[in-house]
């Protein structure tokens, strides 16, 4: 089993909050991180997808007021949204007699964006935490490559192969195509979807043009943009905004796309080992798209990425906003040997961050030169880990 850093935030947040909602995709180990923080306290775990557990809510108040001295874990939430006005209740008739915290911990496979109801109707009494796929972290650098080309799932990662690695990721594809996406939206033909998640995958960290990707599928802009916002409501897609504070200049507003976990962009695409990823024109997307989702995952919760480009070509591929306002600008190159373009120097002259750096696939950390150090991505894993321990 791996050990997960949301761990101890999870732990934090159960103490000081009636009730704790942990999101992440399917299979992304959020059920096993449950099950350690039930060996810590007397706790009751209910799976929603089970039968006979759905069975024992069908009085849900007298069931739940039976366990009111336990953290009661509901598994796959989302599918009983009606439990939460009961939630509502017996959290505030707790807080009369004197128990704030501790109660109810909610597993879910989507955001707050699909989950409205508990978000209004138990405002100020919930927290939301995001479990993601593994992290540099979590499994290691020397596994950075396989993590890279598997992806975060556990499952994924630790297949005895190439090949069934790659057919895990494909079924689990499959399973959220057919079964999980219809659950959540509107009836959707399986094989737009699918098709447009391929063309994402091609486009991975583009600024996808919905008007030729409607036009690919045959259906309208509309379609396509419920389509995205629905896989990125269920985390399986990232939206990074641009930036767009610095007013003197014509900015690009629109935001780059990618597949979260980089096994899954490399499924998509066929691609089952390391050798065929690097002779891939996706490479480079790839390789920045993981690396962004590990620093994402690593950086302290109040910290906001972006991207930052002009029509005069400054560019910067991740800009990290601080409380307070610092900015990190962050350069991303797969290659031993990375230069910093002049697109960079140009962006960090408008955007004056404090720090400049190139995230690369090496292992030593060294200056390039005009303030910006070359940077391995555990390090600076680490430093951002840090960084939020001491703001805790």
């Amino acid at each position: 089993m791996f050990s997960r850093h949301i761990h101890a935030q999870l732990l934090d947040s159960i103490e000081a909050a009636p009730a704790v909602a942990l999101l992440g995709p399917r299979q992304v180990g959020k059920t096993t991180l449950a099950l350690e923080v039930a060996k810590t306290r007397p706790s009751v775990y209910l799976d929603l997808q089970s039968e006979r557990d759905r069975a024992k809510l069908d009085q849900a108040e007298l069931y739940l007021q039976d366990h009111l001295g336990q953290l009661v874990i509901l598994d796959e939430v989302h599918r009983a949204p009606g439990l939460f006005p009961v939630l509502r209740g017996l959290i505030d008739q707790a807080r009369r007699e004197g128990k704030r915290s501790g109660q109810y911990l909610l597993l879910g496979s989507a955001s707050l964006d699909l989950l409205k109801q508990s978000g209004e109707t138990l405002a100020g009494r919930i927290t939301f935490l995001e479990l993601g796929p593994l992290s540099i972290l979590e499994v290691g650098a020397p596994s950075a490559d396989d993590l890279w080309v598997r992806g975060g799932f556990p499952d994924s990662l630790q297949a005895p192969s190439a090949a069934r690695s790659l057919k895990w990721r494909q079924d689990f594809i499959r399973t959220y195509l057919e079964r999980d996406v219809p659950l959540f939206g509107p009836r959707i033909a399986t094989q737009s979807l699918r098709l447009l998640w391929t063309m994402l995958a091609h486009q991975q960290g583009g600024m996808v043009n919905t008007t030729q990707l409607a036009r690919n599928l045959g259906v309208d802009v509309k379609t396509v943009n419920s389509y995205i916002h629905l896989l990125t409501d269920l985390l399986l897609l990232r939206r990074l905004p641009p930036w767009h504070a610095n007013a003197g200049k014509r900015l690009v507003k629109t935001p780059k796309l990618y597949v979260r976990d980089s096994g899954l962009v490399h499924a998509l695409l066929d691609l089952a080992t390391k050798e065929s990823v690097l002779s891939h024109p996706v490479i480079g997307a790839s390789w920045e798209g993981f690396c962004l989702e590990n620093i994402l995952a690593c950086a302290p919760a109040q910290v906001q990425g972006y991207f930052y480009r002009s029509s005069g070509g400054a560019e910067v591929d991740l800009l990290l906003q601080w409380p307070g306002g610092d900015l990190w600008a962050i350069e991303i190159k797969r290659s031993l040997s990375p230069k910093v373009e002049r697109g960079f120097h140009a962006a960090c002259t408008d955007l004056n961050p404090t720090r400049k750096m190139v995230v690369y696939p090496g292992n030593e950390h060294y200056p390039l030169g005009h303030d910006v150090q070359a940077m391995p991505l555990m390090q600076l894993c680490e430093q951002l880990v840090a960084q939020s321990s001491a703001r805790q």
